[in-house]
């Protein structure tokens, strides 16, 4: 076990951070279970929309320097009428959506990529 933990610290001191730039916004695509249909839903930071009984809030979203059609990760809080806390609250990745996964059993959430204009 300390071994995998070496080496685990190992690879991590290896990765270079990336550098980023904040975007004004984040296309989400969001899909129903229920009814299989999904929808595209911009968002501005800062600011939030409705899907359902969800409110979604999109607190920021990054991209790769110089690329915004790159990788985009977006801070989301998702909360959900009639219930207190948030269903979702973190970073979700474009290119790993089932990395930080929203958990609901109606809706499936994810970043598409950000926008700057």
């Amino acid at each position: 076990m300390r071994a995998l933990i070496l080496g685990l610290a190992l690879c991590a001191g290896a990765v270079q951070a990336q550098q980023t730039s904040t975007a004004s916004g984040a296309v989400l695509r969001a899909l129903d279970k229920t009814s299989g249909e999904t929808v595209d839903i911009s968002v501005p930071a800062g600011q939030g929309a409705r899907l359902g009984r969800l409110q979604v809030v999109l607190n920021e979203c990054r991209y790769p320097a110089g690329n915004p059609s790159g990788d985009a990760y977006a801070s989301l809080e998702v909360s959900q009428t009639g219930q207190q806390g948030t269903v979702f609250s973190g970073w979700m990745i474009a290119s790993a959506p089932a990395l930080n996964a929203m958990e609901h059993p109606r809706y499936d959430i994810w970043v598409m990529r950000c926008t700057t204009s």
